[in-house]
């Protein structure tokens, strides 16, 4: 019965794997680009954090909240304005 179950969730997790890896192979321009895109994005948002705050690790903190929300609103607003 054990086997089973691990022979089960075996095929499904390479079900999963095998939907990421696809997803990947058919964004992956996308991906880059939002990747380069947050990468600067927490670049710019700590150096204001830190010129307004002053301190290195609350300007570290408040430059990774937002970016990190903003990478997924652009991957998303990236494949529909592709569709316009």
């Amino acid at each position: 019965m054990i086997m089973i179950i691990i022979y089960i969730n075996k095929i499904y997790l390479v079900s999963i794997m095998s939907n990421i890896q696809q997803f990947v192979l058919n964004n992956q321009r996308t991906l880059k680009k939002t990747l380069s895109y947050y990468i600067l994005h927490i670049s710019v948002a700590m150096l204001v954090a830190y010129a307004i705050t002053g301190n290195l690790l609350m300007s570290a903190t408040l430059s990774l909240l937002e970016p990190t929300v903003q990478a997924f609103a652009f991957f998303f607003h990236e494949k529909i304005w592709n569709r316009f």
